[in-house]
Parts: structure tokens; sequence; C-alpha cells
């Protein structure tokens, strides 16, 4: 896995850029939520941050899939992260409860330029690779990434933000999405395959919802493409979760800016670093990609119904790292699947397809868990969730077994060919 980061030039340079990228979104992430909490300390607004990190990026996936297709990846990437460096400095502005809704301005509109940079990427990822087997190193490794700059970004934002104040954090962000784009520019490869003359002229029309349409006429008739499809979903379900770490840490658990940074950086060292257990046991089998989301999914609930009752946060932070390790490794396990089984001609749309569909129902679960937290408190709320993403689990594994068990049989077949 290293050693393709130190021969693939063009795999280097993207993920240098989402390095530094995902790590200053972390920074602004803890420091705009302390600000909401010193001016309000209402833990339905608190959730509202993570919301306004996701729900734009809903909106706009029925674009950014189709852009992704029909555009230069490349340029998209580049584009994106100036005009959001723009954005990230406007959090600036944010200094009383009168301002917050700027901030949460900025935050949308960050989010949703975002959503262009994950099927540009991702979707040109296996044209930047050398093979099967490079494909996934790079699609864990990318995986993993989200997770380690959560970790990190997460950790040191909330430092910084302790020491310095959060303006320093919000320079940071901005300052990360310039030196992304310098990196960008590094990429010599194209991040698409090549398209025919007819191809390019319909490479100027977007039609959004006819373009959508057609990913997912086209995933229907795949049915291992559905399984991956619904596999981030039961995540989703429960990540309201999330939303609530800062309100756990804050009011249950007693802790500030710092105590917040610790959880999210638990929650980012389990993502990041369990696509690469999954590496080691997942093989080329897209039925063992399909149990292991599956399983992954019913780990991430038992753990947090222990967080729902973790009496120190001691004992909150390996919890949560540990139910991210299935958390992280669900998320890219059901994105490598995709990145293997979709054609390279759709793939963006069935990547943006994907995040749109997770996205929103991750937004709903966070809505519900924060207004459910206003009543009943964090603890509950988490411990219900909890139960809602281990009963998805569960149904998840029910709905797949035919289709693994077809799955293996074809793979076994293909292998007897081969030999």
């Amino acid at each position: 896995m290293w050693a393709m980061l130190r021969n693939n030039r063009d795999i280097r340079a993207l993920f240098i850029a989402q390095v530094v990228s995902y790590a200053g979104d972390w920074f602004a992430y803890v420091a705009f939520v302390g600000l909401v909490q010193d001016f309000t300390d209402l833990p339905l607004l608190v959730t509202m941050v993570y919301v306004a990190q996701s729900l734009p990026a809903f909106f706009m996936s029925a674009v950014a899939g189709p852009a992704a297709d029909r555009f230069d990846r490349r340029r998209i990437l580049l584009t994106v992260s100036c005009v959001q460096a723009i954005a990230a400095a406007g959090l600036l502005l944010v200094g009383s409860r009168g301002t917050l809704w700027l901030g949460f301005v900025c935050l949308c509109v960050i989010s949703a330029l975002g959503s262009f940079v994950g099927p540009a990427a991702q979707a040109g990822i296996p044209n930047l690779t050398a093979g099967p087997e490079e494909l996934k190193h790079a699609s864990l490794l990318f995986g993993s990434l989200w997770g380690a700059m959560l970790a990190v970004g997460a950790a040191l934002g909330g430092l910084v933000a302790s020491i310095f104040g959060r303006d320093a954090a919000f320079i940071a962000n901005a300052a990360s999405f310039v030196i992304a784009a310098g990196f960008v520019l590094l990429i010599r490869r194209p991040m698409q395959l090549d398209r025919d003359r007819g191809s390019a002229v319909a490479a100027t029309r977007m039609r959004p919802i006819v373009d959508m349409k057609e990913a997912f006429s086209y995933a229907r008739q795949d049915h291992a493409l559905l399984a991956l499809l619904a596999s981030k979903a039961t995540f989703a379900m429960s990540a309201g979760i999330v939303g609530l770490l800062a309100v756990l840490a804050t009011d249950d658990l007693h802790g500030g800016d710092g105590a917040t940074g610790l959880l999210l950086a638990a929650r980012g060292i389990g993502v990041a670093v369990g696509p690469l257990i999954a590496a080691k046991l997942v093989g080329p089998s897209l039925a063992r990609v399909l149990l292991l989301c599956g399983a992954s999914g019913l780990s991430f609930g038992v753990l947090y119904l222990g967080l729902s009752i973790a009496p120190a946060l001691g004992i909150a932070v390996p919890l949560v790292l540990l139910a991210h390790l299935g958390g992280g490794a669900q998320w890219t396990l059901s994105t490598y699947g995709l990145q293997r089984r979709a054609p390279d001609h759709i793939r963006g749309r069935i990547l943006a397809g994907d995040f749109g569909m997770v996205t929103l129902i991750i937004t709903i679960s966070n809505l519900a868990a924060g207004g459910l937290a206003e009543v009943t408190g964090a603890r509950v709320a988490i411990a219900t969730f909890a139960t809602i993403g281990l009963a998805a689990g569960l149904l998840y594994l029910a709905l797949t077994r035919t289709l693994r068990a077809e799955l293996t049989r074809e793979e076994a077949a293909e292998v007897a060919l081969t030999r």
C-alpha cells in the first residue's frame, strides 16, 4: 500500500490533497461546534452543525454525479478547492450569536461544493491505478484517509482552538483548500477514460435528474450493486449518534473543546484503522465484502450501546474508537465494491447517488437524534439510535444471504476456469 504511494505519482498527489483538505475540515468543525455551544447551549443546534456539513451535499449529488461522468474530474477538484477556500475564510466573520447564521451558510457552501469532490476523486481512482490489486489498496487507503484526518484534524483542531483561538482553526481550514488545489495540479494522467466524439458533445449537456435516473436504473439490474448501495444505509440510520458526541463530551462527561476533539479523534482512528484491517480479511471476493459490511454494522451498534452508559471519558474514548473500526470498514468496503462493480461511464453517478442517499439518511438521523436528546438527554438518544443500527445490520445480513451465496458460487466458477 505504501509502495503504491511511492511509485504512483498521481495517486500520491491526490492522496496528499485529500489529507490536507480533510484535516482542515475538522479544524473548522471542532472550532465552530465550540462557538455554537458557547452562544446557544442547545443540543439540537449543535447537531445542526453536522447537518450543515451533510445536507447540502445531498441536494447537490444529483449534479455532482453527472458532472464527474461528463467533465474533467481533475478540473472539478481544482475549481472546487479554490472556491471552498473563499467560503472557509467566511467563518472568520462569526463572532456572536447574531452572526452564527453566517457560519452555517459558509459550512453549507463548503459542503455543497465538497459533494463534487467525492464522486470525481473516487470515480477517477480506478483510472489512476495499475490493475485490480492496486485499486483495492488505493480504495481502502483513501477510505481510511478520511478517518485518519478526522483523528488528526479533530485532535489538533481542539488543541489549536484551545491554545490559539478558534480563528486560527478557521484560517487553517481555508489554507488547507489552497494547498489541496496545488497538489491536484500535479496529477498528470487523465482521471477518466476517453469518450468518443458523440460522448464529448453530450458532455456539454447536463441533465441531472435524467442522468441519475439512468444510474439507478442500471443499478436495479445488478443485485450486487443494489446491496452495496444499501450497505451504508444501515450505518446511516444510526449516524445521529455522531452528532451527539460533542453534547456527550460537554454535558455528560463534563469536558470542553478538548474532550470533543478526543472523541472525534477516537472516531477518526477507528475509521482509519477499520479499512486497513478489512483489507486483510476481504480478499477479492464481493460476497465477503457484503458479509463484512453487515458484520461491521452490528459491531457499531453494540459498541455505541456501551457508550450510552460510559461513566467517564477514559471509557468513552476506546468505545468510540472500536465502534468506528466497524463503521469505517463498512463505509470503505461498500465504496470499494462500487468502484469494482460499476463501469467508468456511469461510476461517478453511482458513487454520487450512493453518497447522496446516505447523506439524506444521516441528516434525518441527526435531526431526530438531536430532537430526542433535547427531551431525553444524550445518553438515551445514543442508546436508541444504536439499537436502530443494530437492527438494521441484522436485517441487512438476512436480506443479502442468498445474494452472498450466489456470488460465492460465481466466484468459485471463475477461479475454476482460470486454472
